[in-house]
């Protein structure tokens, strides 16, 4: 199932999706794979093509990553990002709602259909920043793609990355036999159908502020 969405639709609607996430539907391998497929055109530095793309079925190793990510979430949360934003600032009056959703998919992540862990070759751990920014930039555009083309056909997604605090990448490539030295995990991500396929755009910033031309 195609939405026929133009490509500025797919821009502004693309959500990080959680409550509406129908973990009870399954989702088709060859959906899946036409998605990567996708995403196979991303821009890639020097033409490497480092990427790896691990999907998860098996119930107990999603169970598995669920645990490691709610065990870090719960870490994560007594420090709220919002807790520095200025009185009136839109994103600390929108806290509440992510916080909300964000503990949903906590409780219920282990239910996705699917979960995706993007990796890329290399450890980056203490890389120097054009190495690391050369590296993520050969890996994230291929990811976003990946869920603009998911959001085109009714499925969506969220990019956490807080199975990897502490010891959590080292945990989950134990479970999955990622060889943990040799590769770098980029998240997790729920992948299931939506409930409804009806997003609109977020509420942002105004572009004034971080716009920047020719000076800071």
């Amino acid at each position: 199932m195609n939405l026929n969405l133009s490509a500025d639709e797919v821009l502004n609607t693309t959500r990080s999706v959680r409550k509406r996430l129908d973990f009870d539907r399954p989702v088709e391998r060859t959906v899946v794979e036409e998605c990567l497929e996708i995403a196979l055109q991303a821009p890639t530095g020097s033409n490497s093509q480092g990427w790896h793309w691990f999907v998860v079925e098996d119930a107990a190793k999603k169970k598995a990553l669920a645990d490691i990510y709610k065990t870090n979430f719960m870490q994560y949360a007594q420090n709220p990002r919002s807790a520095g934003y200025a009185e009136g600032d839109m994103r600390a009056e929108q806290a509440g709602r992510v916080t909300e959703s964000a503990m949903y998919l906590t409780e219920n992540f282990h239910r996705s259909p699917l979960m995706l862990i993007p990796c890329i070759t290399g450890r980056l751990d203490n890389a120097p920043v054009m190495a690391a920014a050369s590296s993520w930039g050969s890996l994230l555009p291929a990811v976003w793609s990946f869920m603009l083309a998911a959001r085109e056909r009714g499925i969506g997604s969220a990019w956490t990355t807080i199975h990897l605090m502490n010891n959590g990448e080292r945990e989950a490539a134990e479970i999955l036999g990622i060889p943990f030295d040799e590769v770098t995990q980029g998240g997790l991500f729920p992948i299931a159908y939506t409930i409804g396929t009806d997003f609109k755009s977020a509420k942002r910033m105004p572009l004034a502020p971080v716009l920047h031309w020719d000076k800071w």
